[in-house]
């Protein structure tokens, strides 16, 4: 393990140190060896790190007053490592050509280097053993990702994206060095194991002071409301590639920061904190997808249903603190998988489409939705590995989306086993907002192909401008090929979430999950023998003598009353639907055409020959009744609404200007910015020149801080 982490630093380095010193037109290259072979060997250690027994613990140096800096593995930061190399894998060999275009006019060498010292913090975050260490490697990614979003800048406000993005961070992590400040205040030292044992004895007030700076201070990475007001702007405006990382990695560093705080160093032990951090999750989630729904560009619309992932991530987490404060440590577990396999998920198919957006945009020179149509002829291929993610991202089956989104909605549904009332009822809601932002993500993505890549162009001018290059299709052909895997084998991945699982929750999750169903016996151990024999006959054990594993039916057992509560099979799923969709394929091809005549003639659209790309159904067409039953949410202001006359009588045109403001703006930051313009226009008001006046107020501050002093 330590000759793995090492070689990934060294790696690392050497790719800044290439980058550096090479021409630039070579920059794009050492990004797909350098940052290519760096992820490789990320990947293998999260992979050691995940399966392996021991763990892994490296002494940097040591520093008075603050201890000795470590890095350390277990597994849950194995987890992330693993996932966080997969993506920058495939966006290492995916920007060897998509980087080709910016060439002259920015600076690839640049680039490549905040590539590398990018991927660089980020590992150190997940290895971090102690807070300095983890602050340190915090801040100096908030940094690397800054300048990685400014990569481009072509107006300033591209710049000002960018820096919204960093005091939003900066925000975030001021409150989460004070959550770390509280923790540390009486513990032994600030590496992670005296931080849980000083946790131990926090008082209540203090657990709830750190529980809300924690939450709230990463949750601005994670992009949750009300913290997320800049993703929407910087999406837009980096390059497709840094998109990818952004919500396929960073936006994870926000949800592995939250498990790392409130489920290893300082465990909730209420289920207040766990339901407001589903309360948060559900609300986040509906309201990404609800404004998903209306954007037309293809980039915004996959960063506004990043919030809408990272909210359904988050909710699961919050269902999983509620269980395992009312003392129900495998219905936690089954929340946390849940929330961890939708993480993974995402960063997948996430990363998958964002490249797949960064491909059109590359080749067509337009990302704007209404402007689409029939690229589907000119790229088949990027046609194809884009279906696929938005069938995983849509949570149809077998894709991978089916199972965390599936495994989340029945976790909620198993708030019957809690005891209070009110709380079921906040289970209850939010499972119901959770139902309906799956099925406004069907509607979101339904649009985002057809329309981009189904039809005739609604754009006369729109061409392909260039080819995708093959390695672009290698990255996104592996991405796809993981969003299939990880549909269709979910027995085999939650074995694996359930290491880092049980170290949270203190409890075995897999057995009660993915049943044995292998056995050579109906008597098997920890299940009864009457059960496992049902399921033999209906063929829970099929392929046991050909596949190694724990069976191919994710179940959760109840008691004799209910001994199944819930089960699935994507294995089996997708065998049924090669079989009905061959089936339907052969019926069609083979004995309906041969009974029936084909007359192929030119499209009759109301006497028109041929159809005008403006006569056809647009992206903002298809989302106007989303937009119409929620109006009172998205709550449009017309600034303007004019109208020409003719002598009076005939009105020959009207003009509205619509103007959008985000319900974050108009409930959250809009009544903050215009108080705090109110407070500034006071204060500049005491500002008159009268120097009796000042005087007063030396005087009056002086006051107040004595009697503060006196009395506090």
């Amino acid at each position: 393990m330590q000759l793995l982490v090492t070689g990934f630093f060294v790696l690392c380095g050497l790719g800044i140190v290439l980058s550096a010193i090479l021409p630039e037109n070579a920059a794009p290259r050492v990004i797909l060896w350098a940052g290519a072979a760096a992820s490789l060997v990320a990947c293998a250690a999260g992979a050691e790190g995940l399966v392996g027994r021991s763990g892994f613990s490296l002494s940097l140096w040591a520093i008075p007053e603050l201890g000795t800096l470590t890095l350390t593995m277990d597994h849950l930061s194995a987890l992330f490592l693993l996932v966080s190399g997969v993506v920058f894998f495939a966006t290492s060999v995916f920007s060897a050509r998509y980087l080709e275009q910016y060439a002259g006019d920015f600076s690839l060498r640049w680039f490549a280097v905040i590539y590398h010292a990018l991927w660089a913090a980020v590992a150190v975050i997940f290895l971090a053993g102690d807070a300095v260490v983890f602050l340190i490697s915090w801040e100096a990614m908030s940094i690397l990702a800054y300048l990685l979003v400014n990569f481009q800048k072509r107006k300033e406000e591209d710049e000002e994206a960018g820096y919204l993005m960093l005091g939003m961070g900066e925000a975030g992590f001021l409150a989460a060095a004070l959550a770390f400040l509280i923790l540390g205040r009486g513990a032994a030292g600030l590496d992670f194991a005296s931080l849980r044992a000083a946790g131990v004895g926090l008082g209540g007030n203090l657990r709830w002071a750190v529980f809300l700076l924690s939450f709230f201070g990463f949750g601005v990475k994670a992009g949750l409301l009300p913290f997320n007001r800049w993703m929407r702007d910087v999406y837009a405006v980096a390059p497709a590639n840094a998109c990818a990382l952004l919500s396929g990695v960073l936006l994870n560093l926000g949800i592995y920061a939250i498990v790392r705080f409130n489920g290893d160093l300082l465990p909730v032990r209420s289920a207040g904190p766990g339901l407001i951090v589903l309360a948060i999750g559900t609300v986040s989630a509906l309201v990404g997808i609800l404004y998903a729904n209306r954007e037309n560009d293809l980039k915004t619309m996959l960063a506004e249903s990043s919030m809408e992932n990272m909210g359904i991530v988050v909710a699961a987490l919050g269902a999983g603190l509620v269980f395992l404060a009312e003392q129900a440590p495998v219905l936690a577990g089954i929340a946390f998988i849940a929330a961890l396999y939708h993480m993974m998920n995402h960063a997948v198919y996430k990363s998958l489409l964002f490249h797949g957006a960064g491909a059109v945009d590359s080749t067509v020179g337009t990302r704007d939705m209404d402007r689409l149509g029939g690229l589907i002829r000119l790229q088949p291929w990027i046609a194809g590995f884009f279906l696929v993610g938005v069938l995983s991202i849509a949570a149809l089956p077998p894709f991978s989306g089916f199972v965390s989104e599936w495994l989340t909605l029945q976790t909620l549904l198993q708030s019957a086993a809690l005891q209070s009332a009110g709380v079921k009822v906040v289970f209850a809601l939010c499972g119901a907002l959770l139902a309906l932002t799956a099925a406004l993500a069907v509607t979101c993505f339904v649009k985002a192909y057809a329309m981009s890549f189904l039809g005739i162009s609604r754009s006369n001018g729109l061409q392909q401008k260039g080819r995708v290059h093959r390695s672009m299709r290698v990255a996104m052909g592996f991405l796809a090929a993981l969003c299939l895997l990880l549909g269709i084998l979910p027995t085999y991945v939650i074995p694996v979430l359930d290491k880092p699982v049980s170290s949270l929750v203190h409890a075995q999750t897999a057995d009660a999950l993915v049943p044995p169903f292998f056995t050579t016996s109906a008597a098997h151990g920890p299940l009864p023998p009457a059960f496992v024999a049902d399921f033999h006959e209906i063929g829970a054990q099929v392929g046991h003598s050909v596949l190694p594993g724990p069976g191919l039916v994710v179940l959760h057992r109840g008691g004799a009353a209910n001994p199944v509560v819930f089960a699935m099979s994507t294995s089996y799923m997708i065998v049924v639907l090669i079989l009905l969709l061959g089936s339907t394929f052969f019926l069609v091809r083979r004995w309906v055409a041969r009974r029936t005549r084909t007359v192929r003639k030119p499209v009759w659209a109301g006497g028109l020959r041929p159809l005008l790309p403006a006569l056809t159904y647009t992206a903002t067409g298809f989302s106007n009744p989303v937009r119409v039953t929620f109006n009172a949410i998205f709550h449009p202001s017309e600034v303007e609404d004019s109208s020409e006359m003719v002598a009076q009588h005939f009105r020959t045109a009207i003009r509205r200007v619509v103007e959008e403001v985000h319900v974050l703006d108009r409930i959250f930051y809009r009544p903050i910015r215009l108080g705090a313009t109110k407070v500034a226009a006071g204060l500049a008001r005491m500002h008159h020149g009268r120097l009796n006046a000042y005087v007063a107020y030396v005087l009056l501050t002086l006051l107040a801080v004595l009697l503060l002093g006196r009395y506090f």
